[in-house]
């Protein structure tokens, strides 16, 4: 077992560099004016594309038979399967379209969600009796999958907003846009910090009270903010700056809204240091390098039909399924627990994104800012619903 666990783990490093070596062929497809040269750059992305995405399947398959079970089980597990089928929605709608674009974007996007998941503990550990189901592997597989190809609308959508957006002057679209450039920064921030102070194996402990008793609360980054009430007890560990607020006296509460923080202000550090180099806004310095290479209706169109792939899929694994397996562990199949509700806030907004494509003609600008809102809730649905908000998938 502990031999099948190696092997997995470097399956999924060796599956991490691939992506990031295909990125740079993807990025060379920019570059290159003759057509032909372009077209060998795209070719030999996808092929390495594919060759990690086989690498990642092997994770896959080697951790499942470690575990004796479908390796969906914790916030690693799910999140490395939610890159990987990200991944392969990419290569099929790759090989449909031929949109070399897509791939400079998707893959970045999968390696930031693959480096999110080793944020978790990745050991191997048995299952709770609540996921004892098949349906465990039936719901979370499909539903993945779905968010997956969703996603993959997201990636054609920005690529549209930068390559058509007016960049002459100030506007709304130019603001949003860069607020969404920020976000990205701020995610890789945040990754770059937790392994940077993970490898260092950094900790300040603080007694604080918790519900009436004094315990013990950890932070594994420098604590900007302290819990309320709470005292320094690590020696040479930094102070914080300010505590936070009385009502927020949960025992990780304090920690998360510290993470939250340093998030933030690492994003602030990555997008001002951007747009120095650049002296101009991201998407403005972005923008002439795509725009000879955008089809602005091709892309378009891939977004669209990315919706209208995922849509149904995620509809039948977010929903159909997750309230058969909820009827049989809860003798209810509807409980508004927060992960359903996010689930129904996600289906209701890409129901209304293919009713306003189909029935009002929401294209081009429109659907795209769509795509980029609804890939927002869906990583509020994996970020903010998993860590933050408690409920009955808290055990993820």
């Amino acid at each position: 077992m502990g031999d099948l666990s190696a092997i997995s783990g470097n399956l999924l490093y060796a599956a991490f560099f691939l992506y990031l070596i295909a990125t740079f062929f993807f990025g060379a497809t920019i570059r290159d004016k003759k057509r032909t040269k372009s077209r060998t750059a795209g070719n030999i992305g996808i092929s390495i594309t594919i060759l990690g995405f086989i690498t990642q399947v092997g994770y896959f398959i080697t951790r499942w038979i470690a575990s004796h079970h479908a390796p969906v089980s914790n916030l690693f597990e799910y999140t490395t399967f939610f890159g990987m089928m990200l991944v392969f929605a990419f290569i099929v709608l790759y090989f449909i379209y031929r949109v070399d674009l897509l791939g400079l974007f998707a893959l970045p996007i999968a390696l930031l969600i693959i480096a999110f998941a080793s944020m978790f503990p990745t050991e191997i550990s048995p299952l709770v009796p609540s996921l004892q189901s098949h349906w465990l592997y039936i719901h979370v597989t499909t539903a993945s999958l779905g968010q997956g190809i969703l996603s993959v609308s997201f990636v054609a959508g920005l690529i549209y907003l930068i390559s058509q957006i007016d960049q002459s002057k100030t506007s709304k679209h130019t603001s949003w846009l860069e607020f969404v450039i920020y976000t990205i920064a701020a995610v890789v921030a945040f990754i770059v910090l937790s392994s940077t102070f993970s490898a260092l194996n950094y900790q300040s402990v603080f007694q604080a009270p918790i519900e009436g008793q004094q315990a013990e609360i950890t932070y594994q980054m420098p604590a900007v903010i302290g819990p309320s009430g709470g005292e320094l007890i690590t020696e040479e560990a930094m102070q914080p700056l300010v505590e936070a607020p009385q009502w927020m006296r949960g025992e990780d509460a304090a920690v998360k809204l510290n993470t939250f923080i340093l998030a933030l202000l690492g994003g602030l550090v990555i997008y001002g240091a951007a747009r120095l180099l650049m002296r101009k806004r991201v998407g403005a310095f972005l923008q002439p390098m795509l725009r000879k290479k955008v089809n602005p209706e091709l892309v378009d169109e891939v977004s669209y039909r990315a919706v209208a792939i995922g849509f149904p899929v995620f509809t039948l694994g977010a929903l159909i399924f997750a309230m058969i397996w909820a009827q049989q562990a809860w003798d209810r199949f509807w409980g508004w627990d927060p992960k359903e509700v996010w689930a129904l806030i996600t289906f209701f907004f890409y129901a209304a994104y293919l009713h306003l494509r189909l029935s009002r003609g929401w294209q081009g600008m429109r659907s795209a800012w769509l795509a980029v809102g609804g890939f927002g809730i869906i990583m509020f649905n994996l970020i903010a619903v998993n860590l933050v908000i408690s409920g009955l998938h808290s055990y993820a």
